[in-house]
């Protein structure tokens, strides 16, 4: 059994019904400021159309070209699709060296430039015209399906040069400095939109796209009557579009304050963008093992937890001067562990501080530790995907999702699901699927759908 003590530190992060209820009122509200024109400027969620209008059918074909950038990595693809849903993938992974995530803009696309250019020639396609789909997951305006504004930078990166550009034409421009490659970027998506895309590439209900990963953000298929900053002249082609809510920046005038813990606070006071992306911060792979340092410590310095060893305060110094010391990753293998034996409790504990074999009641608590801040973060994804779901008009809707902490979190499905069941309307239908490479096989799909449309 669990002690009180536990309980009470981490009763901050349980929501209550009521909390999730008020949370997805103001989360609507959001997303319907977001989509007028009047509101949308002082909207968090700044819903902008993406101009991608064209579902997959699933019977697309041919050879198209996928650039994923969106962290520390970024990935080019060939993408063959052969119709009948099927699609083969070849691709390779390239670093960004941190110089050049804070160095000018320029240089960085020139490296982009440079590595297509060397996976191009390593599949000895030099001479092929080649499509292009480039999947850029940072804060953009959309103004077409190949223009995008990077409207901010976030994870680590602060290029000189870029904000307020479109990203589209820097990448066209570092290809055309380079002379040796002939690549037509003819859309630019997030990876949100990847996501989506390549689920409805298996799956036509699909209607929703999210990730859960460095970063938290989300998609959905709309009525274009809806949108009010779309160019009047897309909405005669279709009647739908898929918006990109970035949601991330859901709470930054205040709705999140009520649900939001010292915890959180601590961590936007000491991040880079202070202030901004607060509902990411609760959400994403890159603050969530954050968290459990910051509460560990407290419950450490609280005599909450390794309350026999002499050497706590020593355990709290060490969490204290290291920050990033505990990984969002140690949270899944912590929550996969079996009782009694916890193996992967123990050995992260000997790892962080030397302890040869916790005991089982401190792994339990460990555990639940971990358990509160997946938990929360898994309701409030899922609050706002049913809200999503809500809104669209189709019975039945898949959800797609990718990113790594839904993709290795033993129970983020499970947490997800559960909230899902409180708040989508009883006469919907839903599911949701893991996508299969959203920003690379997604962003060849956008391409494919876009040269079908041409």
């Amino acid at each position: 059994m669990l002690d009180v003590e536990v309980r009470k530190l981490m009763q901050p992060f349980v929501l209550s019904d009521y909390q999730m209820q008020e949370v997805y009122t103001r989360f609507g509200s959001e997303i319907a400021k977001g989509l007028k024109r009047s509101t949308q400027a002082q909207a968090n969620t700044k819903c902008w159309p993406t101009y991608v209008q064209d579902l997959p059918t699933g019977d697309e074909m041919g050879k198209y070209l996928a650039l994923d950038l969106g962290g520390t990595n970024f990935r080019v693809l060939l993408v063959t699709l052969k119709g009948h849903h099927d699609a083969s993938v070849d691709s390779q992974i390239y670093a960004v060296p941190k110089d050049l995530m804070v160095g000018p803009g320029v240089d960085l696309f020139d490296h982009i430039a440079e590595c297509l250019a060397k996976f191009v020639a390593k599949h000895d396609m030099r001479n092929a015209y080649l499509p292009l789909g480039f999947t850029f997951s940072f804060p953009c305006e959309q103004v077409g399906l190949k223009e995008a504004m990077l409207t901010r930078w976030t994870k680590g990166f602060d290029c000189a040069g870029v904000e307020g550009e479109d990203v589209g034409r820097l990448l066209h421009e570092a290809i055309q400095r380079r002379d040796d490659v002939e690549i037509d970027v003819v859309g630019i998506l997030n990876d949100t939109t990847g996501t989506l895309m390549s689920c409805a590439h298996r799956n036509p209900d699909c209607r929703v796209g999210v990730i859960v990963g460095t970063g938290c953000n989300a998609c959905y298929v709309e009525h274009v009557d809806n949108v009010e900053l779309m160019d009047p002249a897309y909405k005669r082609k279709q009647k739908q579009v898929i918006i990109n809510i970035e949601w991330g920046a859901f709470g930054e005038s205040g709705q999140l304050d009520f649900v939001r813990t010292e915890h959180d606070r601590k961590i936007d006071e000491k991040s880079i963008n202070r202030s901004e992306q607060l509902f990411e911060k609760m959400t994403s792979g890159m603050y969530l093992g954050e968290l459990v340092r910051l509460v560990l410590v407290q419950a450490l310095e609280q005599n909450v937890i390794f309350k026999l060893s002499s050497k706590r305060q020593e355990y709290a110094d060490i969490l204290r001067n290291n920050v990033d010391i505990f990984e969002t990753k140690h949270m899944s293998e912590i929550e996969d562990d079996t009782f009694p034996e916890f193996a992967n409790t123990r050995r992260i504990v000997k790892q962080l501080f030397g302890l040869e074999k916790a005991a089982v009641e401190d792994c339990q608590k460990l555990k639940y530790i971990c358990e509160c801040v997946a938990r929360r973060a898994g309701t409030l994804v899922a609050i706002g995907v049913s809200g999503l779901i809500n809104r669209i008009s189709d019975r039945r809707v898949v959800v797609g999702i990718d990113g790594s902490v839904y993709r290795y979190h033993p129970k983020f499905d499970a947490y997800i699901r559960e909230t899902m069941h409180k708040l989508v309307k009883s006469d919907k239908e839903f599911d949701i699927m893991l996508s299969e490479d959203g920003s690379g096989r997604g962003a060849a799909l956008v391409a494919a759908v876009a040269s079908k449309t041409k």
